[in-house]
């Protein structure tokens, strides 16, 4: 009798521990997505903390975004206007403010346009002779430029015997530059 009360007690606690199984696999199961939550809800949060910050701030980001937009139409060309005009433009733009300073020019020319990073690159190349007075004044014209014109590379060298009064003749060759945007 005794035998069969085993058999029976282990019976049930046999079909207790199966029927308790899937139950502690659904539990481990649920604990495991429960924890996967939280983690996933700890990466979230800061940046929900960003956007509800940026939400809050989003009058102080159009003025910063408007006075950006004010600060690139400082030095980039817009894009309305075609690559060949704007070089056009800028070249005779150089040409003024060099001739306005008292340098002769000998040439200029637009060369032909790259994209750098959303922005065309126009360069332009220009040969000027004059004297040193002359090209500081053209230079200060440059500088002042609204959009800039950006100046790469500038070769000065003397020419000549210096005249009557010690002025030495100047041959300038500036490799200049202006951005457009990039449509």
């Amino acid at each position: 009798m005794k035998l069969n009360v085993r058999r029976e007690t282990a019976t049930v606690l046999i079909l207790l521990a199966l029927l308790a199984l899937p139950l502690m696999l659904v539990g481990i199961y649920v604990y495991q997505k429960h924890y996967w939550a939280e983690n996933r809800l700890d990466e979230l949060e800061p940046r929900y903390a960003r956007l509800l910050g940026l939400e809050a701030n989003s009058d102080g980001l159009a003025k910063a975004q408007a006075q950006g937009q004010s600060l690139i139409a400082q030095y980039v060309y817009p894009q309305e206007q075609d690559t060949n005009q704007t070089g056009n433009t800028v070249q005779q733009r150089i040409r003024g403010i060099l001739v306005a300073a008292g340098l002769d020019i000998a040439s200029s020319q637009v060369l032909p346009a790259k994209e750098e990073k959303g922005f065309e690159r126009i360069p332009l190349s220009v040969r000027a002779e004059g004297e040193m007075v002359a090209l500081q004044a053209a230079l200060t014209g440059l500088a002042a430029e609204k959009p800039a014109i950006l100046i790469d590379t500038l070769v000065v060298q003397g020419y000549g015997a210096p005249n009557k009064s010690g002025v030495q003749r100047l041959s300038v060759q500036l490799n200049l530059s202006v951005l457009r945007r990039h449509p």
